[in-house]
């Protein structure tokens, strides 16, 4: 058995409390050692408030235990990271951009992946998972990775597509509670404005 690597072992011990239930699940913990994912847990720290962080953790959960039901097959270090980011738009200031806070969000999820080396196709497959995830529904022929971020993040904040993993929502919220998230997440949303908080058109 191999000792763990540098960012192993230590890095849900070093998280936040509220983080640990979530890091400890088995989907999150067997990626702990891959180094873009300590640099996005890295990162979350500061991206996003404590309780979005959680939102972010959630959504990525949702979304893994959804592709394992259906087996479909995605970038699971990459969708994390994605989650990470995907609302890190909200609590970042400077002139509205094309695509509102998601377009914000991917534009820095892009600037940390190009940081890390990730390679153009990767990126652009993450990057439009987050620009695109408040759409009402995934665009047709988006990829994996951006169907499972979007139905994560709106199965935790909305419930919608609870039948699809029944009881996996309540269990994680149980786990790492944010109570009344979804009423302060709205309203952290509509203080972004119009023009900020809706995506743009979709990309011809």
């Amino acid at each position: 058995m191999r000792d763990p690597g540098p960012d192993e072992g230590g890095r849900s011990a070093s998280a936040p409390r509220a983080w640990r239930p979530l890091l400890a699940e088995p989907s999150v913990s067997g990626l702990l050692g891959d180094r873009l994912v300590a640099a996005a847990l890295r990162e979350l720290h500061i991206l996003v408030p404590p309780r979005t962080a959680l939102h972010s953790l959630r959504t990525f959960l949702l979304a893994d235990a959804y592709a394992r039901t259906r087996g479909i097959h995605y970038d699971r270090a990459g969708l994390f990271v994605a989650t990470a980011f995907h609302d890190s738009g909200l609590t970042r200031g400077g002139a509205p951009l094309r695509g509102g806070f998601p377009g914000r969000s991917a534009a820095l999820l892009d600037r940390f992946l190009a940081g890390h080396g990730v390679d153009d196709v990767r990126r652009a497959a993450l990057t439009r998972a987050v620009g695109e995830h408040m759409r009402p529904r995934p665009a047709r022929h988006a990829g994996p990775e951006a169907r499972l971020l979007h139905f994560g993040a709106w199965l935790d904040v909305t419930g919608r597509g609870g039948r699809r993993l029944p009881g996996e929502r309540g269990r994680l919220a149980a786990l790492a509670p944010t109570p009344w998230f979804a009423l302060s997440f709205s309203a952290r949303v509509a203080a972004c404005g119009l023009r900020r908080a809706l995506p743009g058109p979709p990309a011809a």
